[in-house]
């Protein structure tokens, strides 16, 4: 289960992240569950990473977050 709390666009707590895949300074990918979280912005970084407990935080101007189906492999596709 994840919880996603966003403040005044500038600061946004994810739990229930099980990896942060890649992050840059204009869009950051985080595995939440069986989907990805894409959080696109400006001036984006991570401010805090607990994967222990499944909590990221990034700071910066958050313009919008999209969910987005994990890629499945090629051989999971043909050998289903």
């Amino acid at each position: 289960m994840e919880n996603i709390i966003l403040e005044d666009r500038k600061k946004i707590t994810i739990n229930g992240a099980t990896k942060v895949i890649s992050s840059t300074t204009s869009q950051s990918v985080v595995e939440v569950g069986s989907t990805n979280l894409v959080i696109a912005g400006e001036n984006l970084e991570v401010t805090k990473l607990d994967l222990e407990n499944k909590e990221v935080v990034f700071s910066g101007n958050i313009e919008s977050l999209k969910y987005t189906k994990k890629p499945t492999s090629f051989f999971k596709r043909i050998f289903k």
